[in-house]
């Protein structure tokens, strides 16, 4: 079998974007389900109730006694060539250089257009009225990767506040990063490959057995092998949902 078998991809290429280019690692081996990425970002940001601008999805499958429950933390994939971007009439929304696709608030007319080019149901309509007056209202609302925090140094608030180190940000153009190092050294999948978006969110997949993957595809065994592509698979059926 080969990596193309199981959706895995080879590491980004270097110099896209800007001098530096973000991205995020959700390593899948690691998440627990305890939420604590989303309750960090509703404080940070003030998400109101019934959107999120991450959240966690998990399924069960499998026969007793072999039951598994399965995460996937979810967000704006803050693509290379973002849908989004091109739906939007009024320019709303755009991608800065390093990486990011960001909200223009004071553009946003609220028409829903990004919404519907979102093929990863990464953005929400914000309600008329907000607990603090401040803050935007009947616009559209995504992941920013915490920009305002990236900017001043620190990691998103999610990546900040996962106790298992879930979530590792930072710029894949410096080779010496670790979230350049995770993409390197295990096999990655991004979500939806097929839309040609080109996600900057990759995710390691966990396996059935538990087993650390290897390093590189070909030093898999057989079993891990077929482990990753039970995985896969079910990762495939429920993240279209």
């Amino acid at each position: 079998m080969s990596e193309r078998s199981f959706g895995l991809q080879a590491p980004p290429s270097l110099g896209v974007l800007g001098k530096k280019r973000y991205a995020m690692v959700i390593d899948l081996r690691r998440c627990i389900g305890c939420m604590a990425c989303v309750l960090a970002d509703k404080a940070e940001f003030e998400v109101p109730l019934g959107v999120w601008r991450t959240w966690v999805q998990y399924e069960e499958y499998g026969t007793y006694p072999n039951v598994r429950r399965q995460f996937l933390s979810r967000l704006c994939n803050h693509c290379d060539d973002p849908p989004c971007v091109k739906a939007c009439p009024v320019q709303a929304t755009y991608k800065h250089e390093d990486g990011f696709v960001l909200q223009r608030y004071e553009r946003c007319i609220g028409c829903r257009t990004c919404m519907v080019a979102c093929p990863y149901n990464a953005r929400h309509i914000l309600p008329a009225k907000r607990s603090n007056p401040n803050l935007p209202t009947k616009v559209v609302d995504k992941c920013t990767f915490c920009f305002h925090r990236v900017t001043q140094g620190l990691v998103p608030a999610c990546a900040q506040t996962c106790i298992g180190r879930v979530r590792i940000f930072g710029d894949i153009n410096d080779p010496k990063s670790e979230v350049r190092k995770l993409i390197d050294t295990n096999p990655t999948v991004v979500l939806k490959p097929e839309k040609g978006t080109k996600p900057q969110v990759y995710y390691i997949l966990a396996n059935r057995s538990g087993l650390e993957p290897a390093k590189v595809f070909k030093n898999l065994s057989a079993q891990q092998k077929e482990d990753l592509k039970d995985h896969q698979e079910h990762f495939e059926n429920y993240v279209g949902r």
